[in-house]
């Protein structure tokens, strides 16, 4: 048994600090442990007390007639170093740290967090600042939760590991109410030794979790997060995430918009879609998604009906639906016939979707038939069945119904409770069918159960694609826009046709080589937001452009105090779609932004991020086409109300080339952006017209 297993199932507990009273904090562990039916030893560990909950009490860890398996420290933060020094020299196993006052408060908590460590030697520890773990597998409860008063706990298939222990509680509570089981809930809280994917990893091969959730602050260390969503994934087990600090705290660009486009949110959309971790937006979809992925049923359609005794009910479910992509069709000839065999007046309205069974419903024989002629439908792949008024004071009517008609391994059911009646949802969810409380629920449910069991896509990445070889760059700092498309140029991303001038006369000549009309710009590695100070200026003819070019040095001049020595003519392109393609560099990894270009970019803020492979593997041109999808101005790209289909496998290959340069200079490349990409209509490729790249020196 490795040492994060012998913490989530240990045979012996210390309770360092355990008090007598189990009203106070220090007196819960031992108090839960016992009510919940942990059959191991326990050690409560106290020098002023001779036993607790008739337990001998040990006066100090020395002291103990083992070593514990797991130790819960119940003391200060400077008692806790010396309580950790010495269980790590007697070989305990692992330590959960409950103290505050660690890196959470500042530089001399983040101090005494690294004495923490250094203390714990080999000896594994879940904390500080937690609030512990609950392994309902095995009735075991390492923890001071107040949620742990509850009389009966319920176990199920969903492991949950937050780094809150407020929220670890929050969600016990919730769950226990709505009889929604648990397998391990794991609060990791500041994480100086045990972390996020040393537990997913681990629920990865726990046969009792099905589906793991998380609650995230951040994530300190991305490449083993990753990887321990992978094993969880390919073991079979989806993810759902709720990831707090949603809000851009500012990103600021340096030089690009890029920088401000892939805020941290962003980031994180970004690895958990590479992940292939589903993400909750909603805080209820924390427990509310799981909930239904626990099931296990495989939800093999869109094709979704929705079986009310509440007209209104099923009016605000069939909308949420529509509005996330399901289809409601209505009942085919056979299910029709079905249905209508059932009715047993003119109160029903079984032959339209929702399926309106107002008054029929509540005899249990029609909504048995109902449930039954619906799930043997091949016109349906999932049932939504709503629970109206009646949930109140029958609460089992259609729990029992829906068990009576449910076949193991058949379509996914989900229920909807109309009113308030959280004993009709317990019933429901004791029975493995989820049961929500609001309407979008049902929506994000269906929508991660689509997400998980829709047909299988294409690996994230060729794994056996060779890593781009490092690459001769003699540039290095700000690169002038012509440089920096000359360096995109090499790796196969083709700019506009161009040239570069230093004199009205010379940008007469280009504009008549490139005309009829032209774009004059200022030339420049040192000024790179041109419009901003008077370096842009478009359609101009031959004619035109020697007396601008003359009045944009004396724009740039005045707004920057530098003399402009030197622009670019370019080619106008017309009939164009406009994409921004650039790089951004974060701790969660490397990510290639993609989205709506051109001067409305930063107001449009139509983007999606792909990250890059960490193990330097190629992107592949599903995953870039997939993003693209992603987009909402998409429909632009794909031939919109008429307009041409524009040349998209050529931006498919403009952003593979692009993502090999990111990864072929590797740490050298500072910033990098096109924008716009122009992307012309279909077999016309793609132009770059304008670029920016950062370059560092190389290393000495």
């Amino acid at each position: 048994m490795n040492r994060v297993w012998q913490l989530l199932r240990p045979r012996s507990v210390a309770v360092v600090g355990a008090s007598a009273d189990p009203a106070k904090t220090a007196g819960r562990p031992i108090a839960y442990l016992r009510k919940h039916g942990f059959d191991g030893r326990i050690y409560p560990v106290n020098p002023k007390a001779a036993e607790i909950e008739g337990l001998r009490c040990y006066p100090d860890v020395r002291s103990l007639p083992e070593a514990p398996d797991v130790a819960i420290v119940l003391l200060g933060a400077q008692r806790t170093q010396q309580a950790i020094r010495e269980l790590a020299g007697i070989g305990a196993g692992a330590a959960i740290v409950l103290a505050s006052g660690y890196s959470e408060t500042g530089e001399e908590g983040a101090r005494r967090q690294r004495e923490l460590r250094d203390a714990a030697g080999a000896m594994r520890i879940l904390g500080p600042n937690t609030i512990g773990l609950v392994n309902l597998t095995d009735r075991i409860t390492l923890s001071a939760s107040g949620a742990l008063a509850a009389d009966q706990l319920v176990g199920g298939g969903i492991g949950l590991v937050s780094q809150s222990g407020g929220i670890l509680g929050a969600l016990l509570s919730r769950a226990t109410a709505r009889g929604i089981g648990f397998s391990k809930l794991i609060s990791t809280s500041n994480e100086v030794d045990l972390d996020l994917a040393d537990f997913i990893g681990a629920l990865a091969d726990d046969p009792a979790t099905r589906v793991i959730a998380l609650y995230v602050e951040t994530i300190r260390h991305p490449a083993a997060f990753r990887a321990a969503a992978r094993k969880a994934i390919r073991a079979g087990k989806p993810i759902v995430a709720f990831k707090i600090g949603r809000s851009d705290s500012g990103a600021q660009a340096a030089a690009s918009h890029t920088g401000a486009l892939a805020g941290a949110d962003a980031m994180y959309d970004a690895l958990f879609e590479e992940a292939g971790i589903i993400r909750a937006q909603a805080f209820s979809d924390l427990l509310d998604i799981p909930a239904a992925l626990a099931s296990g049923s495989r939800l093999a359609g869109r094709r979704i009906a929705v079986l009310t005794s509440t007209g209104g009910a099923g009016t605000l479910v069939a909308d949420c639906l529509g509005l996330a992509g399901f289809e409601l069709p209505a009942p085919d000839a056979p299910t029709g016939a079905a249905l209508r065999a059932l009715q047993t007046g003119e109160h029903a309205a079984l032959d339209r979707n929702p399926i309106d069974v107002t008054l029929a419903g509540l005899q249990p024989d029609v909504l048995r038939g109902a449930v039954r002629a619906v799930l043997e439908s091949d016109g349906y792949d999932a049932l939504v069945a709503i629970a109206g008024s009646s949930a109140v004071a029958q609460p089992e009517l259609l729990a029992n119904a829906l068990r009576d008609a449910l076949v193991p391994g058949a379509k996914p059911v989900v229920a909807y409770i109309s009113p308030h009646a959280p004993r009709a949802a317990e019933l429901l969810s004791r029975q493995g069918i989820a049961a929500f409380q609001s309407p979008e629920s049902v929506s994000a449910a269906l929508a991660a159960m689509w997400r998980v069991h829709a047909p299988a896509r294409p690996p994230a990445a060729d794994s056996t694609a060779p890593s781009p070889a490092p690459v001769s760059c003699p540039e290095h700092g700000s690169l002038d826009e012509a440089q920096a498309k000359a360096l995109f140029a090499r790796f196969g991303v083709p700019g506009v046709r161009e040239i570069a001038v230093r004199s009205p006369a010379e940008a007469v000549e280009a504009a008549r080589q490139l005309g009829p009309r032209v774009v004059l710009k200022l030339l420049s590695g040192d000024i790179l937001h041109k419009s901003e100070v008077g370096g842009v200026a478009v359609n101009l003819t031959p004619d035109e452009i020697g007396p601008r070019l003359r009045r944009m040095a004396a724009d740039v001049q005045r707004h920057t105090g530098r003399v402009a020595e030197a622009f670019l003519v370019q080619e106008m392109v017309a009939g164009a779609a406009e994409v921004i393609l650039g790089f951004h560099r974060d701790p969660l990894g490397t990510a290639i932004l993609l989205g709506m270009g051109g001067v409305v970019a930063e107001l449009i803020r139509d983007t999606t991020l792909l990250l890059l492979p960490e193990d330097g593997a190629a992107l592949t041109a599903w995953q870039v086409e997939a993003a693209l999808r992603r987009l909402k101005t998409w429909p632009l790209l794909d031939g919109y109300r008429g307009r041409d289909r524009a040349d998209v496998p050529a931006l498919v290959d403009a952003v593979l080339a692009f993502a090999r340069m990111a990864q072929a200079l590797g740490e050298r490349l500072v910033e990098a952006e096109i924008n716009p990409l122009f992307v012309r209509p279909f077999g016309q490729g793609v132009r770059a017209a304008d670029a920016i790249a950062i370059i560092g020196a190389v290393a000495a």
